[in-house]
């Protein structure tokens, strides 16, 4: 029973992950008709992709705040909202600065989600499956995106205006994940460490395993007792804390500087720079995500079994190999421009493998419980700055430098990270959060 508990647990908070993907996926198929439905500028258009990465960056600063004095649960009720009245007003939009408005409260549900889910989920699981858990998050999210480009190939069969319903359907997604917040109790350990409920963390332990809940919670509370004595002025950027600040910081870079959501957000038109027509590049992309969900589902099996740390050592290596040779393609046009698309997808195939199915996990684990949500929301934050630049530029890069150039500088990243993960980052596999935390930070 208690395995049925957590699971259906996390998957329902994990449906805030496939919301989190399809949202950020389902433009790539409405951003060229509404560039030519309203008559946007270069500049527009950029803004008009990335004004959600700016609210998700906005959401992922602020998303602690919530998190951390409402409560897991309460905030992703609020996320829930904010995507279903993103989706209804995208759809229904009638200028493009209400468009705008709405993109911008989608990217603010997204930013707070991936703050407040790994989070949730990473303190209601055990230490031997909280790498699979927490990978639900990542596997809805690649599921969402999956569905979204699916969507799209689909609804954009349908006629000259379909944009609006390809946002639209979202809404049906977010109100089922609004109601089935319902079902889920509030994060154990939040209610140690935030409101000092001991009894109700105790009843939920026990639900989640009757065997080990006076251990855990033992364990939480005398973790709690070492944090407090840290005077609060040092949080988070203290020299206590430095090692996991510096982990979480990096490995979000490397997530982003590996162009990922360039290729997510723009598939159709990287296709076309290859010399794809739109219907080939539409359909390419719905194989692009398929190939995601399916290597995401693979990692969740591996993660807790050969650790983070292996899965990218050979992330790392393959995704060197396939943008390299992505690169070679733009500058040869090899096969006329097919072997774009056929090395994307073996590149999405190691990204999911590796560092997506890896950073939510990871980040969740690496920081103590009183600056948990802290230190989710800088590595978050991280990420979409760096996903907000990638986005807003990719236009403008791949026009003045071109497909060799733009994905040669992917490569390059892809080796520095692969340094970043040999040398530097640990293995946190098997571990309790308690005793991650006695090896990262200095007490």
């Amino acid at each position: 029973m208690k395995r049925k508990n957590i699971f259906a647990w996390s998957l329902v908070i994990a449906l805030g992950g496939f919301l989190f993907g399809f949202d950020t996926a389902v433009i790539s198929g409405a951003e060229q008709s509404i560039q030519k439905y309203w008559g946007l500028t270069t500049v527009q258009h950029g803004l008009t992709v990335s004004i959600a990465l700016i609210g998700t960056i906005i959401g992922s600063i602020l998303g602690a705040i919530p998190s951390d004095r409402l409560g897991r649960k309460k905030t992703l009720y609020i996320i829930a909202f904010l995507y279903l009245l993103s989706s209804l007003g995208t759809a229904l939009s009638t200028n493009w600065y209400c468009f705008l408005i709405f993109r911008l409260l989608g990217g603010l549900g997204v930013g707070a989600s991936s703050v407040t889910a790994p989070i949730y989920i990473s303190e209601i699981s055990p230490a031997a499956k909280r790498g699979k858990l927490v990978g639900l998050f990542q596997f809805n999210v690649v599921l969402g995106i999956v569905i979204s480009y699916l969507s799209n190939y689909l609804i954009g069969l349908t006629g000259a205006h379909s944009w609006r319903l390809m946002l639209g359907v979202q809404a049906v997604p977010s109100a089922l994940f609004l109601l089935l917040l319902r079902l889920v109790p509030e994060s154990p350990r939040w209610l140690v460490m935030k409101m000092g409920k001991i009894e109700e963390a105790r009843r939920i332990f026990t639900l989640i395993d009757p065997l080990t809940a006076d251990k855990i919670l033992a364990e939480v509370q005398q973790a709690n007792l070492d944090e407090s004595a840290i005077p609060k002025q040092e949080r988070l950027f203290s020299k206590e804390y430095r090692t996991p600040v510096m982990l979480a910081t990096l490995f979000a870079v490397f997530n982003q500087v590996s162009g990922i959501n360039a290729i997510i957000y723009y598939a159709p038109r990287i296709f076309g720079m290859a010399g794809l027509e739109r219907g080939a590049s539409l359909l390419s992309t719905v194989v692009l995500g398929i190939i995601n969900f399916m290597f995401t589902l693979l990692a969740m099996n591996f993660i807790d079994r050969v650790g983070r740390r292996k899965l990218m050592l050979i992330g790392s290596v393959g995704l060197i190999t396939t943008l390299a040779l992505v690169s070679y393609s733009f500058y040869t046009k090899g096969l006329n421009g097919w072997m774009v698309p056929m090395y994307l997808m073996a590149y999405v195939a190691f990204f999911a493998f590796s560092q997506g199915a890896v950073i939510w996990v990871f980040i969740s684990e690496i920081f103590p419980g009183p600056v948990r949500a802290k230190g989710q929301t800088l590595g978050s934050t991280t990420h979409w700055v760096m996903a907000a630049a990638i986005a807003f530029s990719f236009p403008w890069l791949a026009d003045r430098l071109g497909g060799g150039n733009t994905f040669l500088f992917f490569t390059v990243m892809m080796c520095t990270q692969l340094v970043f993960v040999w040398r530097v980052m640990p293995e946190t596999k098997g571990r309790s959060l308690e005793q991650i935390e006695h090896t990262l930070v200095l007490h």
